[in-house]
Formats: C-alpha cells, structure tokens, sequence
C-alpha cells in the first residue's frame, strides 16, 4: 500500500492535550471486522464483549522521564536532551536526541539542573539529530540514574503541543507498568483502573504481560510512499515461554485473546510460527505492520485513535482491515472521539 492512503483527515482540534479525569470512562468505539458493524460504548464496558477464560494480553514495558534540559557550555545554549536508551551503565553511556542538533558537537559539554549539578559530555555522533554522551558522576550508578531522572520530564507524545504537567508522571504510565524501558507509552493501557483490572478477575477474564520497550521510531515519519521501503527502529521486546503457551493452548480450545495495543500485536507477530501459534522469543523486533499484511496471532484488538499516516495507524489496519479500520476512523471523526494518546479507544473484534 501506498502511504497517502492513510489519510483519516482528521482535524487537529481531536488531538486530545489531556486524558479523562478516570482512565475507564473514556469514549470506546467497538468494530465489528466482519459485518462492519460500529458500536459506541464506554471504556469500561468493554468486558461486555468477552466470556471467562478469553485472555487479555498487556504490554508491562514502564516509560522513564526522558525529557532533559540543560545548557551548553561557554555560550549558555539552551538544549533540549531526550534520553533514548542506557548503553553502558559502568561508563554512564547513554544514546540520546538533542535539539538544536546543529550546537551540539563532539567534546562540547552540557550542564543540567538549576545548579549545573549534573554534567554530560558530547563523544560521538549517531544520527542527524543523534548522540552519544557520557555523563560524569561520581556516585554509583543507582544514586546517578535517580539524580538523572529527577531532572527529566514525561516524554509525551510531539502531537500534544504542551510542556508535560505534573500529573502526567502518572497518567502518562500503565497501572501495571514495571519494566523500565519505553519513551513511549503503550496507549491503548493506559484506559485500565484497578477498578477494571477487579472486574476482570470477577469474570474469569484471564491476563498476561509482555514487554516491548516502545521506540521513538513508532512516532518516526514515513518518507516513503511505497511503504515496503520503510525500515522500522528495533525495539527490544520478551514474549516469555509461559505466555506463549498460555495464548497457543486457549486459541486452541476456542477462546479469545485479546492484544491490549499494536505493540502487543507487533510483539505476537515478531514471534509467530507457520501454523499461527507463537514462540518464546526475547531480543529485538523491527516488525512492520500494514495491509495487506493479515494478523493471525489474536482475536481482538484494543487501540486508540492515531494520527494520520501513522506506523500505529498502519498497524491496526493490519489487523481490523484497511477498508473497515478506515470507515471506523471517519465514524470517529464524525462523532468527535478524542485523538492520540491520551485520547479514547477502539475495539476490533475479529467476528
């Protein structure tokens, strides 16, 4: 497929800023994949379409604040540092993004905190907009990782075009979160209370976690028009043999498993055999999704509202079918859903 063919035309005012004041009360917009039905409900009626003993599957990967802001050395630039990934922790290396990549040069120095507390220096180039820094500290690395991330902010999404808050340390995060890893959080979790999470173990509704330690790359700009020339960024990830299993044996008696999020739908299909059953696997996936490739590895599909042309966009159409995920996003449109990550959901029921 070409990539101008996913264009939802959505306008910029359903970018929603903030999310809901309670994570289960945002708008759900249910597909029916076969027939075409749409529904409108609310989040957290959601357990009305599934039966005991159908798998729920999460992905637990935890974001860390990955924002910095410091100042360049001599000139008092100021410099915007997003934190990519901890490359050796011995050595304080980390992999990372500045802005205004022009300033920042191999051996120049950048200061963090009001007191200039924290200092980085410059020792290799990756990217355009690419670094590789190593931060002099001389504690031990526990005592540097926390006094790193008291300076750093939540890295939300480029699209909501506000300074992160507060409270976005919180909403900006699964309530089960807890392998650190991710820049970007997996969205279509971040509906579920614990309220919710009760009300799945009342009805038998079974769950499992995965983890894939989601990219910047998910956010990256396609610019390519024939997307079998775009080129995903890898992105660690660790479907344990228990749940590979547990998913395999319950597909098999005739229950449903439900991937909460196109990350957990690329991390089963990273792993999938002939035969549709999934493997154990733990490395680093660069799995792109979009038709017609057919996802075979889950039954449904819990997702938020993307923006255009976007890889998460291209994923759910894998799975829900370019044609209907498409009539579904003009349905949206129309009804005023809310865009995004802190948007509302949509569930894609393979019926």
């Amino acid at each position: 497929m070409k990539l101008s063919e996913f264009d939802t035309g959505m306008p910029e005012e359903l970018i929603a800023s903030y999310p809901v004041p309670v994570r289960d009360e945002s708008r759900l917009l249910v597909l029916h994949k076969r027939s075409g039905e749409i529904e409108h409900r609310v989040f957290k009626e959601i357990l009305d379409y599934f039966q005991p003993h159908d798998l729920f599957v999460f992905n637990d990967t935890q974001v860390f604040p990955a924002k910095l802001f410091g100042n360049k050395e001599k000139t008092g630039a100021r410099i915007e540092v997003f934190l990519l990934r901890e490359l050796n922790p011995n050595n304080k290396l980390w992999d990372v993004l500045v802005e205004p990549a022009r300033k920042i040069r191999i051996g120049n120095k950048l200061y963090f905190g009001l007191d200039d507390s924290l200092v980085a220096e410059v020792i290799d180039n990756t990217t355009s907009r690419g670094r590789t820094l190593r931060f002099l500290y001389d504690g031990d690395h526990d005592e540097f990782k926390q006094h790193l991330y008291n300076m750093g902010h939540t890295p939300l999404p480029y699209y909501i075009r506000r300074a992160a808050e507060p409270e976005d340390a919180e909403r900006y995060q699964t309530i089960y979160a807890r392998n650190e890893g991710a820049v970007v959080a997996p969205a279509a979790g971040l509906h579920f209370t614990r309220e919710l999470m009760r009300r799945m173990e009342i009805k038998d509704i079974d769950r499992e976690f995965l983890t894939m330690h989601i990219s910047l790359g998910s956010y990256r700009d396609i610019d390519v028009e024939d997307l079998t020339k775009h080129r995903m960024d890898s992105e660690e990830m660790n479907v344990s043999e228990h749940l590979a299993e547990h998913v395999n044996t319950l597909r098999d008696s005739g229950q449903r498993v439900c991937a909460i999020g196109t990350s957990v739908l690329r991390a089963f299909e990273t792993c999938v055999g002939m035969n549709g059953r999934i493997k154990p696997y733990e490395g680093w996936s660069n799995k792109f999704l979009f038709p017609p490739y057919e996802c075979t590895t889950c039954d449904a599909l819990v997702t938020n509202f993307h923006m255009p042309y976007s890889i998460m966009l291209m994923a759910t159409a894998s799975f829900g079918g370019y044609e209907p995920t498409m009539k579904a996003y003009h349905e949206a449109i129309e009804q005023k859903y809310r865009f995004g990550a802190y948007g509302d959901a949509m569930l894609i029921l393979n019926d």
